[in-house]
C-alpha cells in the first residue's frame, strides 16, 4: 500500500469515515445505467440530472486534475425512536437529526487539509451530496459496496444506512476492484415498495418513489399514490428496512451527537396549519427544509387521510381553514379531496 493511501485511511477514519475505497478518476464505468435513466425518464423532475450528465459521469471535466476518486462511508444508522402512535408522521432515518450536508462537509474539508498538509502540492475537492458528481456510481466502481434491487449501495451483511462522501484527488492512488452484487434471488424491497417504485434490476421510477414525492416533487401528488404513503412525510426506508443485508443492532452510541434522533416523528396537526415562518424556524439545520413549507403541509395532509380517524379528520378540517386564510389554493384543495374521498 502506497505512503498517501495509508494516510488517506487513517485521516479519513480519524474524521468519522469508513470503508475508503478509491477508482481512478475517468468516464464512469456504470455510464449506460446512468443513460439508460434519463432516456426511460426515471429521474422525473430532477432536471439537473440531465443538466449535469458529462461532468457527474467524468470529473475530470469539472477539475481539470482529477487523478483519483475517493469514496467513503459515514454511518448514521441509529435505533428508532418508539412510535408516539396518535397524529404523527414518519421521517427518513437520515433526517433525524442535523443536515448532513452541512456536517458531514465540514469532516471532509478538514480530512482534505490534512491530506493538503500532508503531501505538498496535493490538491483535493471534495462533495457530499452537494455538487456534480455521481456518488452511487463511483462507490460502485470503487467496491465501496454493490447496488441493489433498491438502487441503494449496501455494505454486504451490514448496512445501506450511510452517507456518500468523496474526494477528488490531483494524485494517482492504489485503487480497489468493484464487488459482486449480492441480492441473488432476493426480491424483499421490491415486494416492501408500497408504490410500486422498484423494478427489480436496481432500476428506480423516481417519479413513484415516496421519497421523491414527498420531498422533491411540487405541486399535488396523485391521489393514487396517496393510500400507499402511509404516515411518510418525509422520505421512506421501507425497502432499506426490508433489506436482509441490513442489520438489526443499530447502535445510537456510535452516531455522532449532531445526528441523534430530534425529529422523528412529527406532529402532524401542527405541520398541517403552521405558516411558513414556524415550519422554517422549526426545522432551521436540518434536512426537513429540503422539503419546503408547502410540501411538508401538503404531506402532513396525506398522512392524516392515511389514520383517517376522527381526530385526524378534524385536523385536517382545521389544516382546510388555515389554506383558505392563507390562499393556498394547492393545499386546500389537496384536503378537500382528502376529505372527500375519506367520508367520515
Amino acid at each position: 500500500m502506497d505512503a498517501l493511501r495509508r494516510t488517506l485511511e487513517l485521516e479519513a477514519a480519524r474524521h468519522g469515515f469508513t470503508d475508503v475505497r478509491v477508482a481512478a478518476a475517468g468516464p464512469a464505468p456504470a455510464a449506460a445505467r446512468y443513460d439508460a435513466m434519463l432516456r426511460e425518464g426515471r429521474h422525473a423532475g430532477m432536471t439537473w440530472l440531465e443538466a449535469q450528465r458529462d461532468v457527474r459521469l467524468d470529473p475530470r471535466l469539472h477539475r481539470a486534475g482529477a487523478r483519483s476518486v475517493v469514496v467513503m462511508a459515514f454511518r448514521y444508522a441509529q435505533v428508532q425512536p418508539p412510535d408516539p402512535g396518535g397524529l404523527t408522521g414518519r421521517v427518513a432515518s437520515y433526517a433525524w437529526g442535523r443536515d448532513y450536508h452541512n456536517l458531514v462537509g465540514l469532516r471532509l474539508r478538514d480530512l482534505a487539509r490534512t491530506l493538503d498538509a500532508a503531501r505538498p502540492g496535493l490538491v483535493c475537492w471534495h462533495g457530499i451530496d452537494s455538487g456534480p458528481a455521481w456518488e452511487r456510481g463511483w462507490a460502485d466502481a470503487a467496491g465501496l459496496g454493490f447496488a441493489g434491487r433498491n438502487g441503494m449501495m449496501i455494505l454486504p451483511g451490514d448496512t445501506s444506512y450511510f452517507f456518500l462522501a468523496t474526494l477528488f484527488l490531483s494524485a494517482e492512488v492504489e485503487t480497489d476492484a468493484p464487488l459482486p452484487e449480492h441480492c441473488g434471488r432476493c426480491r424483499r424491497c421490491v415486494d416492501a415498495c408500497p408504490t410500486g417504485a422498484l423494478r427489480g434490476d436496481g432500476a428506480m421510477d423516481a417519479a413513484r418513489c415516496i421519497s421523491y414525492l414527498t420531498i422533491e416533487h411540487r405541486g399535488p401528488i396523485d391521489p393514487a399514490f396517496h393510500p400507499r404513503m402511509g404516515r411518510w412525510v418525509f422520505g421512506c426506508d421501507d425497502c432499506q428496512e426490508a433489506c436482509p443485508h441490513v442489520r438489526n443492532d443499530r447502535r445510537t452510541a456510535d452516531v455522532p451527537q449532531d445526528f441523534l434522533a430530534r425529529h422523528a416523528w412529527l406532529p402532524l396537526p401542527a405541520l398541517i396549519t403552521a405558516d411558513d415562518d414556524a415550519l422554517l424556524a422549526a426545522f432551521e439545520g436540518t434536512p426537513l427544509r429540503r422539503a419546503g413549507p408547502a410540501r411538508l403541509r401538503r404531506n402532513a395532509a396525506i398522512a392524516l387521510g392515511n389514520i383517517g380517524s376522527v381526530a385526524a379528520r378534524d385536523s385536517l378540517h382545521a389544516g382546510l381553514r388555515e389554506a383558505r386564510a392563507r390562499h393556498d389554493e394547492s393545499l386546500a384543495a389537496t384536503v378537500t379531496g382528502i376529505l372527500e374521498r375519506t367520508p367520515g
